[in-house]
């Protein structure tokens, strides 16, 4: 199933701030006004209109990584900043030893053989990639091709593209993968493995499927891997790059976010094919300046030394996951990520689980189309904080089943 929409269009929808403007200042150029509503940003706003000091919202909802890297990360950032030499313009590319770092890692955990030099672009966080990514791909007036359910966030990158937005169906009954089969051409098309939001691992053949769609029909694939690393029940790994013919037709990013707890740092990579790779670097030329050398090298410290971190976080979240998904009724999906995508039983609303049981999730809506009567449940959190929502939800949930 696919489906073409337009993403909104100047003027379809106008905010109540852009429609007064009485101190001089000229009404919204087009592009603002094509922006969607901020998905998290209006999530974390209503948890925070709800909570008091004395009843506090038991947020579920968002990915925010619950606890940063290895302490010796964080002195080697400590000990670059107090460098003399370390505040002022980074090169305009990053590091080299950043880019190595990476390349060598790529090596060492999936397999991959990447060129430091023109195979990775270093960006500050993959979210930032996703928006370049789109206006280095895409026309106005052509399609993007997202997943369904996808990341919310796409929806901005292909606003800022002036690009529509077409729809790649997941197959629930067939563990949320898409069949390229019947994909049309697109300007290109963007997959997530593991699935933010559905939890589910790349099967057999969806990658190289993938190729085969993007040989075919002349579509760039670009794979978000931000929760490449994160897969449970003896899963291993899986890089796009892996694939044969992969990096003729595509990219991946990676992101220091979620494998690293390193959200706030803000240090994500392009990898894989060079033309895209040298379009990234180029915006990234005219659009900043490097980034904070100090950060770089603490990055680079925690991808040559920070495996068994990673590890560790992993194990952290398949135990949550396993007490979550004993709890929920029916059939929670969570098989690598730190999310659970859960159809909500009868009688069940996210908003009357905020409501009543003041426990925040992200409502399935958000996340597309296919999202309806779905939530995702967080991992991200600290241990007692999941135990107080789970004590919360109960109620709801021995209701539901009555």
């Amino acid at each position: 199933m696919f489906v073409n929409s337009v993403v909104r269009r100047p003027g379809s929808v106008k905010s109540q701030s852009s429609c007064a403007y009485h101190l001089g200042v000229r009404e919204r150029p087009d592009l603002l006004e094509r922006l969607p509503e901020q998905y998290f940003a209006a999530l974390v706003g209503r948890v925070a209109a709800l909570s008091t000091t004395a009843d506090p919202v038991i947020d579920l909802g968002r990915g925010n990584p619950e606890s940063g890297p290895p302490g010796a990360i964080a002195e080697e950032l400590a000990f670059a900043a107090m460098k003399p030499d370390g505040h002022g313009y980074a090169p305009f590319r990053g590091l080299a030893r950043l880019r190595e770092a990476i390349a060598e890692r790529y090596r060492r955990v999936y397999g991959v053989s990447l060129d430091p030099e023109l195979e990775v672009a270093i960006v500050p966080g993959t979210k930032t990639a996703i928006v370049e990514l789109a206006l280095s791909l895409a026309s106005p007036g052509e399609t993007i091709l997202l997943p369904d359910p996808y990341y919310p966030d796409y929806l901005s990158a292909v606003a800022f593209a002036d690009a529509e937005v077409g729809l790649l169906h997941l197959d629930p009954d067939a563990g949320w993968q898409p069949n390229f089969d019947l994909a049309p051409a697109a300007a290109v098309c963007f997959l997530n493995f593991p699935s933010n939001p559905c939890g589910s691992c790349v099967a057999d053949g969806t990658f190289e499927a993938a190729v085969s769609y993007a040989e075919r029909t002349g579509t760039p694939i670009v794979h978000d891997a931000a929760y490449i690393d994160l897969v449970f029940d003896g899963r291993k790994p899986t890089s796009f790059l892996a694939t044969l013919g992969a990096r003729e037709v595509g990219v991946e990013l990676f992101t220091m976010s979620k494998s690293y707890g390193m959200a706030g740092w803000r240090v994500g990579f392009v990898l894989g094919n060079r033309e895209i790779v040298a379009r990234v670097n180029l915006l990234s030329e005219h659009t900043r300046v490097g980034m904070l050398a100090p950060i770089q090298a603490a990055a680079a410290l925690a991808l040559e030394v920070g495996d068994d971190s990673v590890v560790e976080r992993r194990l952290s979240y398949q135990r949550r996951r396993d007490k979550l998904i004993a709890l929920l009724p029916g059939r929670p999906s969570c098989e690598g990520s730190f999310y659970v995508w859960w159809r909500l039983p009868p009688g069940v609303t996210v908003e009357r689980l905020l409501a009543e049981q003041r426990v925040a999730l992200a409502p399935g809506e958000g996340f597309g189309p296919s999202g309806a009567g779905y939530a995702r449940v967080s991992l991200a959190v600290a241990d007692a904080e999941l135990e107080r929502g789970l004590e919360r939800l109960q109620p709801a949930l021995a209701a539901s089943s009555t």
